[in-house]
């Protein structure tokens, strides 16, 4: 008989405000999409259940608004995070290219309060460009210069690279936890 052991992970979900966080979330833990956007008030709150090799994966999605009113909050939203998901949208508009310069900021303030965690980058509403016209080195020099753990092209309305993308962090955490279980 094998031995389960159950593992909970707080993963922070962080970027500018309308990039698609809480999109994204629901996509991958419900499989919906809702067009119409919505401001985060401070975070919410997304659990999700994932078995692994008979091991149970307990995990909570903390999205985090991304507007600076709720700037203040940010130290108690990252208190005990295991992972980060910084999200940036690819559009081709101001809030496109604000968030992708903003992902060093997310990031520093995230270096503030939680230290060596790792750290994805999805690259998020690759449905609204031509992926031809992408710009990958530029994404993957951010995310190179600051050791994330990778990125990801995602898109919440699609499901575009979602599954595998939200997979790829929590696959991490459990094998790195895992290991460290039984030690």
């Amino acid at each position: 008989m094998i031995n389960s052991e159950e593992f909970g992970f707080k993963i922070a979900v962080i970027g500018d405000g309308a990039v698609g966080k809480t999109s994204l979330i629901k996509k991958f833990t419900k499989g919906t999409f809702k067009r119409d956007y919505i401001k985060t008030i401070g975070a919410q709150f997304s659990r999700f259940n994932r078995v692994i090799n008979e091991d149970v994966i307990d995990l909570i999605f903390w999205d985090i608004a991304g507007q600076d009113d709720f700037n203040f909050l940010h130290p108690l939203f990252y208190k005990e995070s295991k992972a980060c998901i910084i999200v940036c949208s690819l559009e081709e508009s101001e809030i496109g290219k604000d968030s992708f310069i903003h992902i060093k900021e997310w990031h520093n303030e995230l270096k503030k309060y939680c230290v060596n965690i790792p750290v994805v980058l999805f690259a998020n509403k690759v449905d609204l460009v031509e992926e031809n016209d992408l710009d990958i080195d530029k994404i993957q020099n951010i995310a190179n210069e600051h050791n994330f753990f990778g990125y990801y092209l995602t898109s919440a309305k699609t499901g575009q690279g979602v599954i595998d993308a939200f997979n790829a962090i929590i696959n991490e955490l459990y094998y790195k936890f895992k290991a460290l279980s039984s030690v």
